[in-house]
């Protein structure tokens, strides 16, 4: 399991000791904490591959005959002109479509371990489920119906 940290402690954290720190010669031992470079850079996952999907008649639907979700296990991110989704294939015709919308602060959760996906701006993370396996996001992600025929999956 991914240790977790809370952004806006560490951010505490560093103006404290920052207003402790005597001059600006006490400031070049913090650079962690200057607001440059990557904080996040320790949040785990790759960038997921993106496939479009169609909007039509209120559904979203995703040719899945080759590409990241053309075998059980597959993880992608659908972005439609309806929004944009998280599709794991778990099964030949069995998907799971979740909203890619963190609901810690609605980012984009556009990372993917192999078995769970991952927000890149706090670090939530989710299983493919949608269930929260590591915080600040306390809410499940939204999961959509699912159907599959003939290489076309369909959310709705």
């Amino acid at each position: 399991m991914t240790k977790s940290f809370d952004v806006q402690d560490r951010r505490d954290f560093c103006k404290r000791l920052a207003s402790a720190a005597a001059g600006t010669a006490g400031l070049a031992i913090l650079p962690a904490c200057s607001g440059s470079g990557n904080p996040m850079s320790s949040i785990p996952g790759n960038p997921l591959s993106t496939v479009s999907g169609t909007v039509s008649n209120g559904t979203v639907t995703v040719n899945v005959a080759t590409g990241p979700l053309a075998t059980s296990g597959g993880m992608a991110l659908v972005s439609s002109t309806a929004g944009q989704f998280l599709v794991t294939r778990t099964g030949a015709s069995t998907f799971v479509a979740l909203t890619a919308q963190c609901t810690h602060e609605a980012c984009v959760v556009s990372l993917g371990t192999g078995s769970s996906f991952v927000c890149p701006c706090h670090g939530s993370e989710f299983d493919t489920s949608g269930h929260v396996l590591v915080g600040p996001a306390s809410t499940p992600l939204r999961q959509f119906q699912t159907q599959f025929a003939n290489n076309v999956l369909t959310i709705s």
